[in-house]
């Protein structure tokens, strides 16, 4: 009996640190403190969210990513609320203002959704998929991963693109950068730059502290099976 329980414990100490993202050598920093030193005016529970999703979709079935990008849509938009992180040298690469939707708010943006013609950014874990040139210029699709929440994003046109009106005068000006239709704009200096380092398949986290999201989402609670018929939904589809 004890020689069992042992290699139960083993068994179970090798999975905790058999993850390719969060894994460390315990002498090493973790993926969290790593980048939160390098990232510290993130909110240290956002990037913990963001991470986790992550870590959940990867457990589940979803191929890990190189680089990871969090938005922190509770900041206003006149902060650089965009966050671009190398996932294996554990570094950020980008801080950027990003714009939200026209109909989540001014300054702050305070409501989200799913649904085509809102012009309303979503929340969620995202991953990017293919570049393409439209009427924005050098834009970057993405998918949403979450039902309900952010699922709808390539019918919806969401993509990162580049935009005049994602510029520090605005600020001055008007109080905040011009907003989008629900697509995280950037700034066209910095576009290219923030795409190709997102794009074929990273991972993107959008957060706002919405109650509802929070309790429900099958990634911020890892809720094992609804994550893998997702993915398995998603992969068949595509």
């Amino acid at each position: 009996m004890t020689r069992l329980i042992r290699s139960l414990w083993l068994a179970a100490s090798l999975a905790a640190f058999s993850s390719p993202l969060l894994a460390s050598p315990p002498s090493a920093p973790s993926l969290i403190d790593s980048l939160a030193k390098a990232a510290p005016t993130l909110n240290h529970e956002v990037l913990r969210h963001a991470l986790a999703a992550m870590q959940c979709a990867v457990n589940n079935g979803s191929a890990p990513a190189d680089r990871l990008a969090v938005i922190d849509f509770s900041l206003p938009s006149s902060e650089r609320r965009l966050w671009v992180f190398d996932l294996k040298r554990k570094t950020l690469l980008l801080r950027e203002l990003v714009a939200h939707g026209q109909g989540s708010g001014e300054n702050f943006a305070t409501s989200f959704s799913n649904r085509e013609g809102s012009h309303q950014s979503s929340i969620g874990l995202f991953r990017t998929s293919e570049t393409y040139h439209g009427q924005h210029g050098y834009s970057l699709r993405m998918d949403g991963l979450e039902p309900g929440i952010n699922d709808r994003a390539r019918e919806r046109a969401i993509v990162i693109h580049p935009a005049d009106y994602v510029d520090p005068a605005w600020v001055k000006r008007h109080g905040r950068i011009g907003r989008s239709h629900g697509c995280p704009a950037v700034r066209p200096e910095v576009a290219r730059m923030v795409i190709d380092n997102l794009k074929g398949g990273q991972f993107m986290f959008s957060w706002y502290p919405d109650r509802k999201w929070m309790q429900s989402s099958a990634y911020l609670n890892c809720k094992p099976q609804r994550v893998a018929a997702i993915l398995a939904a998603r992969d068949s589809d595509s």
